[in-house]
């Protein structure tokens, strides 16, 4: 009888473990890194997104989900060191924004998944293989910030009819080509306009950005394109303020260079990208692979205008653009 007792006992036993494994399992707490190149405050509005479409989906920080922040505080080279101390961490995956951290992510792990944003063209820079089907560890959003480039040029020649003459602020280095592809998809756009184009390329960590602008004032253009990339983003203040220095409009990549006194902007919604990732990181959390979860593309343009900014360089937008505008600052 106590050996019947004792293999009755042994066999609940062996039946019960894996359902106690499978709840330990299930309470754990999922761990997720950030990893951003710019400083705490200029991340604010895209990391409050990222928390309000975690919240949209039942996570609550601190409670069912632990987020670790790591700040690059413009410095590029920080950045293989932060994604290598989230690696440590033993993190369940990691959401990036941009080139530069995603390129220190993929260096530093292979196998954790990492979720993107805002990365130009991510196929070109070798972080996926496709839309579709990304193939490796690294999923999340484009901002397919080539294919804008001509949109935005359009959108400077509506507002500004004479204009003939464009300089193009571009940062050749990017990882992703983001630059490149801009300035080439603006080539096109600009020869069907009948505006001459001037490249300006920024190289390096510290950018002559004088030197750029007074060739542009040199060369008599009409108006500035700044195209997104590291260079030009990690120093959005001061290349705002040389174009009001050189009273040239300009026309941006993001808004967040109209707040800071920019002309206009046109570009994908950061906030709304940041928002939508939270999508990516539930779903990987809840078993998907990287490898098949298919990488998604902007569907909130904006189009911010700064009229204070006009005033002050004593300019005259057409009315077609305005009424089309998403943000006016007065």
């Amino acid at each position: 009888m106590r050996l019947i007792g004792l293999a009755v006992i042994l066999s609940v036993s062996l039946i019960l473990a894996p359902l106690a494994a499978e709840g330990q399992q299930a309470g754990k707490v999922p761990r997720v890194g950030v990893l951003l190149s710019n400083s705490q405050s200029s991340s604010s509005t895209n990391v409050e997104a990222f928390r309000q479409g975690l919240r949209e989906r039942g996570y609550v920080e601190g409670q069912n989900i632990v987020i670790e922040y790591r700040y690059g505080d413009g410095q590029l080279d920080r950045l293989p060191q932060l994604a290598t101390e989230l690696v440590a961490l033993k993190v369940d995956l990691i959401v990036t924004s941009g080139t530069p951290p995603t390129r220190a992510a993929q260096q530093a792990t292979r196998t954790i998944p990492i979720v993107m944003t805002l990365v130009g063209d991510p196929i070109a820079a070798g972080f996926i293989a496709s839309l579709a089907k990304p193939g490796g560890n690294i999923t999340g959003l484009t901002q397919i910030t080539g294919e804008l480039g001509g949109k935005r040029l359009e959108l400077l020649k509506e507002a500004f009819p004479r204009l003939s003459r464009v300089a193009v602020l571009f940062d050749p280095g990017s990882a992703a080509q983001e630059g490149i592809g801009t300035l080439r998809d603006t080539r096109m756009v600009a020869e069907a306009l009948g505006v001459k184009l001037l490249s300006l390329e920024l190289r390096g960590p510290t950018p002559d950005l004088e030197g750029a602008f007074r060739t542009a004032t040199s060369e008599r253009v009409g108006a500035l394109l700044v195209a997104p990339g590291p260079a030009t983003e990690l120093h959005r203040k001061r290349v705002v303020d040389l174009g009001a220095k050189s009273r040239l409009p300009a026309m941006y990549g993001s808004s967040e260079f109209v707040d800071l006194g920019g002309l206009m902007s046109y570009g994908p919604n950061q906030a709304d990208l940041f928002r939508r990732a939270a999508t990516h990181v539930d779903k990987l959390l809840k078993g998907a692979k990287p490898a098949d979860l298919p990488v998604e593309q902007p569907t909130k343009f904006d189009l911010v205008i700064n009229l204070k900014t006009a005033r002050a360089l004593g300019l005259t937008i057409a009315p077609t653009v305005l009424m089309r505008a998403d943000q006016v600052l007065e």
